[in-house]
């Protein structure tokens, strides 16, 4: 069984790591220290910490003067806040300068550990990638978002992380090398190809599996930065099976399906199936449940390649 580890945790010690090389970051924390992990530099490292307290819209204006002086501040908070609460200064102040502000989204997508449905924003992606300037990125796992980490710190300019809640498997290597730009091919195969962000790629792997004893070889390619986009490792892998669907824990519209509908429409038509969210706000409740409810499964990813391939034939 793959091990188990927290990618909140992962970035609150990445944070920590970061704050012995480079004396110029600074953590500002929208009071959520404890959930985020963003408490892991605050205990340690408080010089490097400030809990901005529950005002999103002014810790960005904060943070977009920290940015104009040198500095390189990180956002800590839930991802429906830095996605929502705080937008018009996030785009007036950080991308239209094109300040050095990173954002890390913790809690996103629908399991949240029932925070209520308030708390869960199935929109970032959309929300986030649609600012120009903006680079977006939804790690898979903890070796990739300590690497995420690490690359986005040191990359000019407005980013976005988004990172889950609970426990994930880890499914790279430490010889993992993660590029801001570029698409992960994670299984071989030929009659279509999957492509999934985030900690949904984990739930394809799962799902190829059980395409196989089915005896449908799926080509997964994880796509780990929505923005900028991949074009040309999104086209190859398309034109591998000519078939493609697509799988998030995000609404259909403007994620991760949007964006590789965005470049094969341009570069390489094929049939195409969206999976995710079906243009719903999420309920809260146990993670099993909300996974089945929505139909985020393996099972529901794997019906779904099905449908696509029986259409196609």
């Amino acid at each position: 069984m793959a091990k188990l580890i927290e990618m909140r945790v992962t970035w609150g010690e990445t944070m920590l790591e970061l704050t012995k090389t480079h004396p110029n970051i600074m953590i500002l924390d929208g009071d959520l220290g404890n959930s985020t992990m963003a408490q892991i530099v605050a205990y340690n490292a408080p010089d490097f910490y400030m809990n901005m307290g529950i005002a999103e819209q002014n810790m960005m204006g904060v943070a977009a003067g920290m940015a104009s002086v040198g500095l390189i501040p990180w956002l800590s908070s839930f991802a429906c806040f830095l996605a929502n609460r705080d937008l018009d200064q996030l785009r007036v102040t950080v991308t239209q300068p094109k300040l050095n502000v990173k954002l890390a989204g913790h809690y996103s997508g629908i399991l949240t550990g029932k925070t209520g449905k308030t708390h869960i924003d199935v929109g970032d992606i959309a929300i986030l990638r649609a600012l120009p300037h903006m680079t977006v990125v939804a790690p898979a796992d903890s070796v990739e978002c300590r690497q995420a980490v690490l690359a986005l710190t040191d990359m000019p300019g407005p980013a976005y992380l988004r990172i889950t809640r609970d426990a994930g498997p880890v499914i790279f290597g430490e010889d993992y090398r993660f590029a801001i730009g570029s698409v992960v091919p994670v299984r071989e195969g030929k009659d279509l190809t999957i492509f999934g962000t985030g900690v949904q790629t984990t739930r394809a792997m799962e799902a190829c599996d059980l395409l196989a004893s089915e005896g449908i070889s799926a080509h997964l390619v994880h796509v780990p930065t929505l923005k900028p986009i991949d074009v040309e490792g999104l086209v190859a892998a398309a034109r591998k099976t000519g078939r493609v669907l697509t799988t998030e824990d995000h609404n259909i519209i403007g994620g991760l399906g949007g964006a590789v509908a965005e470049v094969l429409g341009q570069h390489h038509p094929v049939r195409m199936k969206i999976h995710g969210l079906q243009d719903c706000y999420g309920e809260s409740g146990p993670n099993d449940a909300m996974l089945e409810k929505y139909g985020l499964t393996p099972k529901h990813i794997a019906a779904a390649a099905k449908a696509l391939l029986n259409k196609a034939r």
